[in-house]
């Protein structure tokens, strides 16, 4: 029997929308590297900003930032901030590539960014709740 429901989970994300985890839920996608390594980010195709942050950083890679995609929210390119719970829009002055694997290296960057913008949610929270200035 336990050979049988495998088999018939091969293709769950063939036939269905593969949307199973709570996390894909939230986002509204599949997480694929999470069943092939072979998506785990491109570290040729870093920008320019992620390679100095990481050089800053001490950081030999960017795996903490793996699950990171370019996304949509309501048909508008945007990526996830999990920290805020909630998307992040794409500027639209922004050209985004066909290539998948450079949308989200764009999505990261944009991600990092908004993350230290003075502007970003959590800032409010430690000036509000932080106990070191």
């Amino acid at each position: 029997m336990a050979a049988q429901d495998a088999e018939q989970n091969i293709d769950q994300f063939l036939e269905g929308d593969g949307v199973d985890t709570e996390r894909e839920k939230i986002i509204g996608q599949h997480i694929g590297y999470r069943y092939d390594v072979n998506l785990v980010p491109d570290m040729d195709r870093c920008t320019p900003f992620l390679k100095k942050y990481m050089e800053v950083m001490g950081w030999q890679d960017l795996n903490w930032l793996e699950d990171v995609h370019m996304g949509y929210e309501e048909g508008t390119p945007a990526v996830f901030d999990r920290n805020i719970n909630g998307w992040v829009t794409i500027p639209k002055n922004i050209a985004l590539p066909d290539n998948q694997q450079d949308r989200d290296m764009i999505a990261r960057e944009l991600l990092v960014k908004f993350q230290m913008a003075k502007g970003h949610p959590l800032v409010d929270l430690r000036n509000a709740y932080g106990k070191f200035a």
